[in-house]
Formats: structure tokens, sequence, C-alpha cells
């Protein structure tokens, strides 16, 4: 059983379980089923499957069901054993499993949106089901009257979704890099805020509610974390990544963060350190550091009769410089920059090499990952991707993410 694994000695790198094949196209969503050696899966070949484990050790299908549309989002709430599936043209549909997740029931569909659904989160409190779509815009719906309770537009795709289940707030990431900050009300909503920091669309979220933190991955390579508690705008960027960063889970108890991008890599942040904030760029019309004119400064190169210089930004100090005074590159870790980036001159000095130890560990998937999840209590994950194939690793666990001595 995969509940087995802590019996084993932690290897130093994650532990491939299990490849489940079947699915005829992209798999969209990909959920371990809780105290259960089972996977729930859903594809846009049109088919939600259920994986249980059999004494051969292999993954085999007990329930294979064809939707009308392709299925492009999942959320799975195990207490009441509800699936609620998003699909290309827009439903939401609500299944029912059995005990023995033999034999799945339908229940209703809601017209939640108009064009794809992205994101999908059940709160049995409110009895909501709440999602975003390609149709620009969040919607909750009453799971007991199959109702429309309230819809809000945005001005792109909305493309991914966390909530608050204390408070009703909505974090929704769109494609245009922006995050909104939603109150969900019974039927109305209103707008706290919007967070804007990244260069690419948002392609996920994760929010964790103890600490109050929004950590959101995009189309940029970059992950940012977003101290929403403390009210302070605290923002800390995390590079590490070579392609979209396509799935989050924080884990609350060991201060950790997993990303996952579409290129397959696997990053696992310490986050129980204590980290620098990114400086803001600051704009100047020559070197902050030899004053040599940039190329518009066209009153200080005539002056001077000098060519103007291209301008470039130290990523420690944030000062705006030539590229004779930012020669080197440096990683440092503690403000997220796990890459060698460019500092001016002065910065790179004052680096020490204890400085650039690095402060993520990072492994290979080894295929395209578009979603990711994780049952922390039992050290396994599970990923999808573009390639139809679901993967079962292990090697994950409270006492330690990610390498072990």
């Amino acid at each position: 059983m995969a509940a087995e694994i802590h019996s084993r000695p932690q290897s130093s790198r994650p532990v491939l379980l299990s490849k489940i094949e079947g699915h005829q196209d992209a798999v969209t969503a990909a959920l371990l089923i809780p105290k259960e050696d089972g996977v729930i899966t859903a594809s846009e070949d049109r088919t939600i499957r259920v994986w249980l484990k059999r004494d051969s050790g292999q993954y085999w299908p007990s329930i294979y069901h064809t939707m009308a549309s392709p299925c492009s989002a999942m959320a799975y709430h195990h207490d009441s054993r509800r699936i609620f599936v998003g699909q290309d043209n827009g439903a939401v549909m609500e299944f029912h499993v059995s005990e023995d997740f033999n034999k799945m029931n339908f229940i209703k569909t809601y017209p939640a949106h108009q064009n794809r659904v992205s994101a999908i989160i059940f709160s049995l409190a409110t009895e909501w089901v709440i999602s975003t779509g390609y149709d620009k815009c969040v919607s909750w719906m009453c799971t007991r009257s199959g109702n429309m309770l309230g819809r809000h537009f945005f001005t792109s795709w909305a493309s991914c979704l966390q909530y608050d289940f204390d408070t009703q707030y909505a974090f929704v990431g769109d494609c245009s890099g922006q995050i909104t900050l939603l109150k969900l009300e019974q039927n109305t909503c209103s707008v706290i805020t919007t967070l804007k920091g990244h260069e690419g669309s948002i392609a996920c979220l994760w929010w964790d509610p103890i600490q109050r933190l929004l950590f959101s991955g995009a189309s940029d390579n970059s992950i940012i974390m977003w101290d929403i508690g403390g009210r302070k705008g605290r923002t800390l960027l995390l590079q590490g990544h070579h392609d979209k960063v396509q799935s989050l889970c924080y884990l609350q108890l060991t201060r950790q963060l997993v990303s996952c991008s579409s290129d397959g890599g696997i990053a696992v942040w310490n986050m129980d350190v204590s980290r620098e904030e990114a400086p803001q760029w600051l704009e100047s019309d020559s070197c902050q550091k030899c004053e040599q004119p940039f190329f518009w400064n066209i009153k200080q190169m005539w002056d001077t009769k000098t060519l103007g210089l291209r301008q470039h930004h130290c990523r420690k100090c944030g000062q705006a410089v030539c590229g004779k005074c930012s020669s080197k590159r440096s990683t440092y870790p503690v403000m997220g920059f796990e890459f060698q980036v460019r500092v001016c001159d002065s910065c790179y000095d004052s680096i020490k090499d204890e400085d650039r130890t690095s402060l993520a560990t990072f492994h290979e998937g080894k295929h395209n990952i578009s979603h990711m999840s994780m049952d922390v209590a039992r050290g396994l994950m599970v990923t999808c991707g573009t390639d139809r194939i679901v993967k079962l690793t292990s090697g994950f666990s409270l006492a330690g993410l990610g390498p072990h001595p």
C-alpha cells in the first residue's frame, strides 16, 4: 500500500510509485482519494475515471464515465464523496461516488459558464459550488437548488481560483496577470483589492488560511508570495523554474512550498527562513553608479559628448545601472533568485559564499505537468499533463519534504 512508504528509508529524491496510462487526450486534473489507494482523473478525452490499486500493484479504472464535453477542471469533497467536473462547454456536473468507489451517480448540472471552466471549489458550509471560466467570470451556484447566486466579470479569462471558507473571500487569477480578491455574499460580491506583480498570465494559486498567505504561479516562470493577513502588501518573488508554473501546494506544518512547471520541474522551497523582499526597480536618466547617461538622456549625452548607454537593473539593490557597472551575475536565494541574475558590482562584492546557498531543492518529474495534488500525511504526490500520463510519486513527507540525507 502507498501508505507504507514511511517504513522504508527515504531516498534522496522522489520515487515514482506508479504510472497510470489509458487516457486518449490531455489529463486536466488528477486527485488522490484520502485514505484510499485511489486516484480520480478528468481528461480532455471527455472521461472521468476512478483508478483503484489492485493486488498486482497496478491501478485499474473502477469507474469510467464519458461526458458530453471535454473535462477541464475538477473538485472532489471526500467526506460527502461528491465530484464536481467542469467542462469545455461551460457546464459543471455533480456526481456522487459510492463508498467502495465502484459506482458514480449523476446528481445535477450547473450552467455555470458560457465557455471553458478553469477551476472549481465546493463549500459544504454554504452549499456553494464556485467556479471560474474563460467567459471572464467567477460564478457561485447553490448546490441545493442548482440556481445561480452571483457572477462577477473580469477584463480577461479567469484562469484559477482559491477560496477562504471562513471569510468567504475568493481569490481569482486571470490571464492579464492580475489577481482579484472578492468577498462573496449570497447574491452579490464586492471587490476588496487587486494584486499586480506578475508579467504573465496567472496559472495557479494556493491560499494558506493559517498564515493568511497567498501564493501565485504564472507564465512568467515565477512565483509570488502575497502577505494578505499582514496587510503590508509584502511580497516575495521566487524564481527557479524554466517554464510556466502550473501548480502549487504550501505545506503549513513544514513551511515548505511545492511548485510544478509545465516542463516537468518540481521545486521545494524552504519558507521557514527569513527571506528578503526584492526591491522595486529605480528609474534614472543616468547610471546610478558611474553617472554615464542612458540613451534617452539627450541633454547629458550632448553636454558630455558621449554615447548613451542601455539601462539595466541590479536585482539586489534595484538601482538603474549600465552594463559595465553590472557585468557580474550571482544567485541570491534569500531574495528568491535561485538562478544567476544581474547584480551591480558593489552588490556582487557584498554577497558572501554562504549567501549563495540554495534555499530550494529541484527535481525532475520527467513529464509535462499541468496539474498536481498532494496527500501530505502519506507523503504522496500525483501529477498529470498533456502527455496523457498520470504519475504517482512518493518521498514527500511532513518529516521533511525534499532530499533526505
